[in-house]
């Protein structure tokens, strides 16, 4: 628990963090006075026709945005940086002379990583539902099957939306370890993930693997299609899950026995 505090307490206090959050936070108000001054709609992406019918269409439409291209730069951003940091700052030997194991720093600094990942991930739903109720007020909203939901169910599956980009974020999360503890090298580990899901995205967009882009990382993050329809279908939904675990774990599993048995000096 000590090292988890002191590395939340590091973090809170990086500039990249704070701007990070302050862009999650911002970014989705901003589109929607954008959007609310324009005559027309983004009408070629998901929900953009309904933006001025219903406030729950903007934090769909910026899910759509987000999931395909920002959620694994979002996650890199600490959970690249978190270990590949000490390397470039010469930090470890200092800091594993603390009456610390190995296995506690790794724990400690991979929990900070996953609760920055994640609570960039609520700051960023939240505020563009509150951006998109304060434009286009709680009216109904027409699902993806053409029926209208009422308020409260449309609430419920736009959090369940936002809340289905978990897995696939972690599971960039545990690839971010494995580049930050492999590389050793902070630009590595902040950029290899964002870039192999720009990749990820771009060879599932091509439709250049067929059937096996399935099991790309980036693939559950458009699990929540099944989801904002009147007869939800979970069926991507738990293969997401699926894939995102078989993605995770491996490479959470090589970056923690990487850390522990790599010389430091």
């Amino acid at each position: 628990m000590k090292v988890l505090r002191w590395e939340l307490f590091k973090l809170r206090a990086q500039l990249r963090v704070r701007a990070a959050l302050t862009v999650c936070l911002l970014a989705p108000p901003l589109l929607a006075l954008v959007l609310s001054s324009q005559p027309g709609l983004p009408k070629d992406t998901l929900f953009g026709r309904h933006l001025h019918e219903s406030g729950f269409a903007l934090p769909l439409l910026v899910l759509g945005f987000a999931g395909t291209w920002v959620l694994p730069l979002m996650t890199s951003l600490v959970a690249g940086d978190i270990f590949a940091c000490e390397d470039a700052l010469g930090t470890w030997p200092a800091m594993l002379t603390r009456s610390r194991t190995r296995s506690e720093v790794f724990t400690g600094k991979a929990v900070a990583s996953v609760l920055v990942a994640v609570a960039l991930l609520v700051v960023t739903a939240l505020s563009s539902l509150v951006a998109g109720l304060v434009l286009a007020g709680d009216r109904p909203l027409t699902s993806l099957s053409g029926d209208a939901l009422d308020p409260g169910h449309a609430l419920l599956l736009v959090l369940l939306s936002w809340l289905s980009e978990v897995p696939p974020l972690l599971g960039f999360t545990a690839v971010a370890w494995l580049m930050s503890v492999r590389s050793r090298n902070p630009l590595v580990g902040v950029g290899g993930p964002a870039v192999l899901g720009a990749v990820l995205q771009l060879l599932s967009l091509v439709g250049a693997l067929g059937s096996a882009t399935n099991a790309l990382l980036t693939t559950p993050f458009n699990a929540w299609h099944g989801i904002v329809r009147h007869d939800p279908y979970l069926g991507p939904l738990w293969q997401g899950l699926l894939v995102s675990l078989v993605w995770a774990v491996p490479c959470a599993v090589v970056a923690r026995r990487t850390f522990l048995k790599r010389d430091i000096t």
